[in-house]
C-alpha cells in the first residue's frame, strides 16, 4: 500500500513531496483520528510498532496532525541537534499550555526560554548547598517511621521531591509554606498530559477537567502565601518573592500571580514528578535484584563509615549507586516521547518530513535498542562501569533527551536520587510488599509513572561498615604523563559549570553566551585527573578528551 494510501486512512492526505519521499506511515490507523487510540492505550506498543513496521523513520496519525517517529542513534542526533529555526520545541506541546499558563514555558517567547535555562540554582557552585536540604527533607520526611513499617513508593516519593525540589530551586522559605496537599493537586496536574489532551487540550472530559480545577487551586494557594507576607514582617529572599516583586518601568508587576504559579508548575514537573518516578522504580528495581542491592548498602556502609554528613562531594563519587540509577532510568524513562514541530521541510537522507509536521524521538524506544544496549531488557548496571560506560552514547541514551534541549536539571535529579538512597538505604532495609508481577508502569498518560499500589516495607538496619568495594571504583583519577586534548561540543553546552569547578585552568563561562570555552585545548598533563572529573561530571557530555 502506498503512503499516501495508508494517509488517507488515517485521516490525513499527504502527497508525494518535492523534496523527497514522505517517510512511511503505521498502517492501522482509524479515520479521522489516526492512531490516538492506540497511543492513548499503550503509547510503547505503539512507538515499538512504528520502529518494527517502518524502521528509523516512521509516520503515525493522531487526529489531523501527523507524528513522525525518528530511531536510532544516528536519526536521534539529526533531531536532537536541530536548532528551533527548523524545529520547534514549544509548538509541539499545545496541550501544555492550560497546565503552564500563558506566557510560561513552551507558550514563551525563545529569548525568555533561553533566560530560563539558566537558572541559577543549576549551576554548579548553587548545587554545593543542594545535598545539605535535600538530606534534611528526608530526615523530616522519615522521622516518625519508627522501627518498622509500610508505605506506598509513589506516595512517598511524590510528597519528598515535592519539598526537595521546592526548597532548591525555589528557596526553603517557600518550601515551609507548601503543604501536603500539594502533592493531590500535582497528581491532577499531571492528567492534564492525557494523549486526548494533545488533540485539544480543551476537551469536557474527566482529567482536563480535574486539571483545571488543580491549577485554579494551585494559584490561589500561590496567591494566598503573598497575601500573607505582605501582612508579616519577616524578610523572604526566595526566588518567587524576587520574581513577585520586579516591576516594570511603569510600576506594574512584570509577573502575575498565574505567571509565578506556571513558572512554580513548570519546575515541579521537572524536578518533582520525574524524580519521584525513578526513585520509585529504583528501590523496587533494587529489591528485585537482591544482589546489586547488597552491593550498593556495602558502597554507602563503606563510604559514610567515617561518620561524614551526606554532602555535594560525598555524593560526587559514589559509583555503584550511580550505575544502578542510570539503569533505572534507562529501562524507565519518564517521557514516553519528545516532540518538534517542523518549521520548515526537514529532510533525513532521502526522506523529507513537510512543514506543519511534528518529528519526534522516544527515549523508551531508544533506551532498549540492542544495538546501542546489549540484552536490553536485563538489569545491568554493570552497563556504566568504566569499561563499558554505554551512557556515554548521548544520541542513543536518552532518560533526559539529548542535544540543546536536554533537561538543564538533569545533575540535580542525580545530586537529589543519591541524597535520597544515601540515607535511606543506610538507615533502612525492604522488601516488597506485593507479589512481584503486580508491579508496573502507569501508562494512562503521556508521562509514565509507577502503577499503584506499590507498596514495600521497611524495617530500621544497623549500620556497619564495609571493605571491598574500592576496587569496583575506577574513577580514573590518576595522573597521566601522557599530552592530551579536550574537546567540547558547545552545542550541547548548557553553562552548568562544573568543569570551571573542577578546572578553573581550563575551562570558563562565556558570560554573553552561557557556553564554555577552552582557555587551553592541551593542558599540562598534570591536570588530567582534574580534566577527567570535569568530562565525568558534565551533566550535558559536552566534554571529551583525546589521547
Amino acid at each position: 500500500m502506498s503512503a499516501s494510501t495508508e494517509a488517507t486512512r488515517d485521516g490525513v492526505a499527504a502527497a508525494a513531496h518535492p523534496g523527497g519521499r514522505v517517510p512511511p506511515t503505521l498502517p492501522g490507523g482509524w479515520p479521522l483520528i489516526g492512531h490516538l487510540l492506540e497511543l492513548r492505550r499503550d503509547p510503547l506498543a505503539l512507538m515499538r510498532r512504528v520502529r518494527r513496521e517502518c524502521g528509523e523513520i516512521g509516520t503515525f496519525g493522531l487526529a489531523r496532525h501527523r507524528v513522525v517517529l525518528l530511531t536510532g542513534e544516528e536519526a536521534q542526533e539529526v533531531f536532537f541537534r536541530a536548532p528551533d529555526e527548523q524545529l520547534d520545541q514549544a509548538a509541539a506541546y499545545p496541550f501544555m499550555k492550560p497546565i503552564f499558563g500563558e506566557g510560561v514555558v513552551f507558550d514563551a517567547t525563545p529569548e525568555q526560554r533561553k533566560q530560563a535555562m539558566r537558572n541559577q540554582s543549576l549551576r554548579d557552585k548553587f548545587m554545593r548547598g543542594h545535598a545539605e536540604k535535600i538530606a534534611a527533607e528526608v530526615d523530616r520526611m522519615t522521622e516518625t517511621w519508627g522501627e518498622s513499617g509500610e508505605l506506598d513508593l509513589l506516595d512517598f516519593f511524590s510528597e519528598l521531591t515535592l519539598y526537595t525540589a521546592s526548597a532548591c530551586l525555589i528557596g526553603p522559605q517557600f518550601r515551609q509554606e507548601l503543604g501536603p496537599d500539594c502533592v493531590g493537586i500535582f497528581k491532577d496536574l499531571e492528567r492534564g498530559t492525557d494523549a486526548l489532551a494533545y488533540v485539544n487540550p480543551y476537551l469536557p472530559i474527566p482529567a482536563l477537567r480535574a486539571r483545571d480545577r488543580a491549577r485554579r487551586e494551585l494559584v490561589a494557594k500561590i496567591e494566598a502565601i503573598f497575601e500573607k507576607r505582605a501582612h508579616s514582617d519577616a524578610e523572604y529572599t526566595d526566588l518567587f518573592h524576587i520574581l513577585h516583586g520586579l516591576r516594570h518601568p511603569d510600576g506594574s508587576r512584570r509577573y502575575t500571580d498565574d505567571q509565578i504559579t506556571g513558572m512554580f508548575i513548570s519546575m515541579m514537573f521537572a524536578g518533582h514528578h520525574t524524580t519521584s518516578v525513578v526513585s520509585s522504580w529504583g528501590l523496587l528495581d533494587l529489591l528485585m535484584h537482591p544482589n546489586w542491592m547488597q552491593k550498593i548498602v556495602e558502597e554507602l556502609d563503606e563510604i559514610y563509615a567515617d561518620g561524614r554528613d551526606v554532602s555535594y562531594q560525598a555524593l560526587r563519587e559514589i559509583p555503584l549507586l550511580e550505575c544502578a540509577l542510570k539503569e533505572t532510568l534507562r529501562l524507565h524513562p519518564p517521557l514516553v516521547i519528545l516532540m518538534r514541530k517542523v518549521v520548515h521541510d526537514f529532510h533525513y537522507k532521502g526522506w523529507t518530513v513537510p512543514a506543519g509536521w511534528t518529528v519526534a524521538a522516544s527515549p523508551a524506544i531508544s533506551n532498549r535498542m540492542p544495538e546501542h544496549f546489549p540484552r536490553p531488557e536485563d538489569y545491568e548496571p554493570e552497563r556504566y562501569l568504566p569499561d563499558r560506560e554505554e551512557d556515554r552514547r548521548s544520541f542513543a541514551w536518552l532518560p533526559f533527551g539529548a542535544g540543546r534541549h536536554r533537561c538543564v536539571g538533569a545533575a540535580f535529579a542525580m545530586i537529589q536520587l543519591k541524597a535520597i538512597f544515601s540515607i535511606l538505604l543506610r538507615r533502612y532495609s525492604f522488601e516488597l510488599a506485593q507479589p512481584r508481577e503486580t508491579y508496573g508502569e502507569d501508562l494512562s498518560k503521556m508521562v509514565v509513572a509507577v502503577r499503584q499500589p506499590c507498596r514495600v516495607r521497611y524495617r530500621r538496619r544497623e549500620t556497619t561498615a564495609s571493605a571491598g568495594q574500592t576496587a569496583a571504583r575506577k574513577t580514573g583519577e590518576e595522573a597521566r604523563g601522557a599530552a592530551f586534548r579536550v574537546c567540547v561540543d558547545r552545542d550541547l553546552c548548557q553553562g552548568h559549570a562544573v568543569c570551571v569547578s573542577e578546572a578553573p585552568e581550563v575551562f570558563e563561562i562565556e558570560r554573553e553566551e552561557n557556553k564554555v570555552v577552552l582557555l587551553t585545548a592541551t593542558p599540562d598533563p598534570a591536570l588530567r585527573p582534574r580534566v577527567e572529573l570535569a568530562v565525568r561530571h558534565c551533566p550535558t557530555r559536552a566534554l571529551s578528551i583525546e589521547e
